[in-house]
């Protein structure tokens, strides 16, 4: 379901989603002619409504991964009272949150959240809702009840939203509810998973799936079905381009080339991987074989696409013992950030099936001025302002956002700003005071 900034929730219900390729533009010509574009006045040949940007523009990216109920739980995981700790143990405490939010609450941490998004630089959230249950544990009389709630705080924030709802049935490897996403393998049965592909024949939009985050899960799918996560949906023929895999960070190269092979796309959620311990995804394997990266903040411990972006690369650092891994001076890009930044661009519209996206004909109105008042970019030049927003210490580096043609965040704010952190506050006080 994709929402539009603004519009009635019973419209964004009847919306297509396009899907298709972006064509993207890199990120280095991007900057460019987006500088030109800022110190351009305005001419006989512009609208005699148009002006001239006060900073430098870019394009806003796509959050591909969000669990926007999450935003409730940031920050307060990162205790531990036994001998260990890891995603499973984290897994548990955040489902006591999920069952026990309500429409209005959720509603609330959405909107606070997808303000937060668009600070961050991101104009279109894919929501990935698997929440279907009231505190009771009872399915909701409307199915979409929790869905409403995360387009009602969409377009209080002002964010695009595509929404997903998600094929959750069991809690291991082991009704169908059928959307155009599907948690995991581990928790929807084969059948249902080729159900839904059958539903979806001739359907154009994404289809997401958490895939082989976690050794265990890998473990777990080749007990059950005698191949790895990813070589299952390979070899039962699910994948195609529609298809994006979300974490996908336990893979062998086999794997890799298979998804490339179909065209399909893979969404990587740096921050919260490395706040779960999830392990390196095999970056430049998905880079050699021509796989974009989307990138999604998922559980929300980072909202700042800059943030996502700078783990990503360094993950690599670390694990590699080299610099300047997402670098390709042999492509024309030496920009690190600039690799980053467009495979990201060009992935993260797919992800969220808009067939354009960017700077470019045809593609929604959304834009970024970066604020060169911030004190990480004082002095920048131009050519390395991409470099500094996401490599240099983290600052305010968007002055200004739009979405959708509509200024949403001028000069740093947002006239609902002081309403949706008040709702903000009491929803966290009704989960967790007292």
């Amino acid at each position: 379901m994709a929402h539009r900034p603004g519009a009635p929730r019973a419209a964004a219900a009847r919306a297509a989603v396009p899907a298709g390729r972006d064509a993207g533009v890199a990120a280095r010509r991007m900057i460019h002619a987006a500088l030109a574009l800022a110190s351009a006045s305005a001419s006989a040949s512009a609208s005699a409504s148009a002006a001239a940007a006060p900073g430098p523009l870019l394009p806003g990216l796509v959050d591909a991964h969000s669990h926007a109920f999450q935003r409730a739980f940031a920050g307060l995981a990162e205790r531990r009272e036994q001998d260990g700790d890891d995603f499973w143990g984290w897994r548990d405490r955040m489902y006591r949150v999920a069952g026990r939010i309500t429409p209005p609450q959720l509603e609330a941490v959405a909107a606070q959240l997808y303000l937060e998004l668009l600070r961050g630089g991101y104009t279109q959230v894919c929501e990935f809702h698997y929440l279907q249950h009231d505190t009771d544990g009872r399915r909701y009389a409307d199915p979409l009840r929790l869905g409403w709630a995360l387009a009602d705080a969409a377009a209080a924030a002002g964010i695009g939203l595509t929404l997903m709802p998600v094929l959750y049935e069991r809690a291991g490897f082991g009704a169908l509810d059928a959307g155009v996403a599907i948690h995991s393998l581990r928790a929807a049965a084969p059948a249902s998973i080729q159900r839904l592909r059958r539903l979806a024949e001739g359907w154009a939009g994404p289809i997401h799936v958490h895939v082989a985050e976690q050794i265990a899960e890998v473990e777990d799918c080749l007990a059950a079905t005698g191949r790895r996560p990813i070589d299952w949906l390979a070899a039962e023929g699910l994948l195609d381009a529609r298809w994006q895999l979300v974490h996908a960070t336990h893979t062998v190269p086999a794997e890799i080339d298979a998804v490339a092979a179909a065209g399909a796309g893979m969404v990587i959620c740096p921050t919260t991987e490395a706040n779960l311990g999830d392990g390196f995804a095999d970056v430049p394997g998905w880079w050699q074989a021509g796989v974009p990266l989307a990138i999604g903040s998922d559980s929300h411990v980072g909202r700042h696409w800059p943030e996502e972006l700078r783990w990503l690369d360094y993950g690599q650092r670390l694990r590699l013992r080299q610099r300047n891994l997402a670098a390709a001076p042999q492509a024309g890009q030496p920009s690190s950030a600039g690799r980053l930044f467009d495979d990201a661009l060009r992935a993260g519209g797919r992800a969220a099936g808009r067939a354009h996206w960017g700077l470019l004909p045809g593609a929604r109105a959304d834009a970024l001025v970066v604020d060169r008042r911030s004190s990480h970019l004082l002095g920048v030049p131009d050519e390395a302002l991409l470099d500094a927003v996401v490599f240099s210490s983290p600052g305010r580096p968007w002055r200004d956002v739009m979405v959708a043609g509509r200024w949403v965040v001028r000069d740093h704010r947002h006239p609902a700003a002081a309403a949706i952190a008040q709702a903000f506050a009491a929803a966290m006080d009704g989960l967790w005071g007292g």
